[in-house]
Formats: structure tokens, C-alpha cells, sequence
């Protein structure tokens, strides 16, 4: 090969490396920008119609404190300004444990604009958690409930159970059960005006008691689950939530409890179910 015909290999080698590293450069720009993040999301396009139901008389979130198992204050006035995904949980919960990827995601796609804030259920010792967190990559803040917290955001009866706060601090939907994740998606461009063309639906707040998208009833009708401790109690929400119930209605004890209090196989069911952990057996 001639020198000159080795020179001229070596330019063309040098443009496409040059070309390489122009396109990567730019590429990482254009990922870095919301409206593109946004395009990324998983079936969602924020440049074309959706809808999205929110509560037609939003309550603000009276102020609050928590502090997370990485030890940040985070109030209520700190997560002014960005949507806000308040979502009750628990290490022993399936759908719990089952959303996280998604909520990981979201966080990640949008966390100039989102902030999910996981509160645990979990009782004791704040080390399950801890564990749990780093295991599955959480990169939202997550603390460990309080009462002042439960009573802040009433009527979690049901695991997970989600607060969607939007940007001025008011709970404008309540999802029971497993999210949805491309609705909770549309509902975060939606309500931090990512997407241009979303409408919104305005429904009422209030709606009938029930366990959604295989929740884990947290409270059953008839059953005190006070008595017991910690362990025992998730190992009897974890039993009440499996255990088909007798009564031909195809559902859990748990949830047949909870959609139908009056039902008079569940109750004695549920109740040897709790006596038996109860007693160790």
C-alpha cells in the first residue's frame, strides 16, 4: 500500500470514529431532555391525546414530616412544585413488592418533575427495609410509616394504596392496589404539563370500600389483629390474603371479608386462621 493510499485510510477511519463520537455526544444531550425522556416512556406518547381521571374537589396534604431510612427530613412543602406519588407498602406485600420496578422507572425517567415518596407498613426494626430497598435498586426516598402519617393520608386499608399529590400540594387520585403503569405515567405527564394535548375527566373522590388489582388487605372486618406481634400479625395478613375462602365467591378470606363484612363463612374461617398463629401452630 503507498503512503498515499495509507494516509487516506487513516483520515477515513479518523471521520468515522469522529462521526461515532458526534452521534453518541448528541444523543446523550437529547436523552437529558424532559420532553425526550418523556418519549421513552413505555407506550406512552406525551404528543398524542390521553385522558386522565382526577377528583373533582382535590384536598391539600396538611403539612408533614418524615424522615427516610437514609436519614433526609423530607415535609410537605419540600415536594412543592413536583408531582408526588405517595405510596403506602410493605415488604411482605406481592403487589408491593411487584410495582416497585415500575415506580424505580418512573423516578428515573422523571425526576426533574416526580417524586415518589414509599412509606413501609412494615413494623420492627427498620433493617428489612433497608435491605429490601438496596436489593431492588429503590431510587426514590423511602421511610417507615407513622401513625401521624396514616392518619394524614386516611383510609389505607389496602396494600399498596398510592396518593397521587399534584404540583400544589393536593391529592388528586387515589389508586388501591397495584398501579397501572401507564396510566400513572400519563397521570405524571398530565400534571406536570409534559404533555400538551392530555384532558382530564374530573370524578368524585369518594367510592365505594374494596381491594383493586390484588391489594392486601391490611384491616379485616370482624378479626383483631391487634393482639398479636409484629411477626405474627404479617404472617396472618400473609395467610388471610392466599387462603381461598369456602363460601364459593372465588376470592381470598381477606377479600371476601373486606367486600363482604356480612358473610358468615369467611368470619369463622378468618378467625381460626389468626387463633391458630396466634398459638403457634
Amino acid at each position: 500500500m503507498t503512503s498515499k493510499a495509507l494516509a487516506a485510510v487513516v483520515v477515513g477511519l479518523g471521520l468515522v470514529v469522529a462521526g461515532v463520537w458526534v452521534a453518541t455526544r448528541s444523543g446523550a444531550t437529547r436523552s437529558t431532555a424532559p420532553e425526550v425522556v418523556a418519549e421513552r416512556a413505555a407506550g406512552v406518547d406525551p404528543s398524542s391525546p390521553f385522558t386522565v381521571q382526577l377528583f373533582k374537589e382535590p384536598k391539600p396534604v396538611p403539612d408533614f414530616t418524615v424522615t427516610t431510612l437514609d436519614g433526609r427530613t423530607i415535609t410537605a412543602a419540600s415536594l412543592r412544585g413536583k408531582v408526588v406519588i405517595v405510596n403506602f407498602w410493605a415488604t411482605w406485600c406481592p403487589p408491593c413488592r411487584e410495582e416497585v420496578p415500575d415506580l424505580v422507572a418512573l423516578q428515573r425517567k422523571y425526576g426533574e418533575q416526580v417524586v415518589v415518596l414509599g412509606l413501609s407498613t412494615d413494623e420492627g426494626a427498620p433493617d428489612k427495609i433497608r435491605q429490601f430497598a438496596e436489593a431492588h435498586h429503590i431510587n426514590y426516598p423511602v421511610a417507615q410509616v407513622g401513625e401521624d402519617m396514616e392518619r394524614l393520608f386516611a383510609g389505607v386499608t389496602g396494600l399498596p394504596t398510592s396518593f397521587i399529590v399534584d404540583r400544589e400540594g393536593r391529592i388528586v387520585q387515589k389508586h388501591v392496589g397495584m398501579l397501572n403503569a401507564r396510566v400513572t405515567e400519563q397521570e405524571t405527564l398530565a400534571l406536570s404539563g409534559l404533555a400538551k394535548q392530555a384532558s382530564i375527566e374530573y370524578i368524585e373522590a369518594g367510592k365505594p370500600v374494596g381491594l383493586e388489582n390484588a391489594a392486601q388487605a391490611r384491616e379485616i372486618p370482624g378479626v383483631d389483629l391487634a393482639s398479636l406481634s409484629p411477626e405474627k400479625r404479617v404472617a396472618a395478613l400473609q395467610k388471610l390474603n392466599s387462603e381461598p375462602c369456602a363460601c364459593g365467591c372465588g376470592l381470598t378470606v381477606a377479600r371476601c371479608r373486606v367486600d363482604d363484612p356480612q358473610c358468615s363463612v369467611s368470619l369463622p374461617i378468618a378467625q381460626k386462621i389468626v387463633a391458630a398463629i396466634a398459638a403457634g401452630r
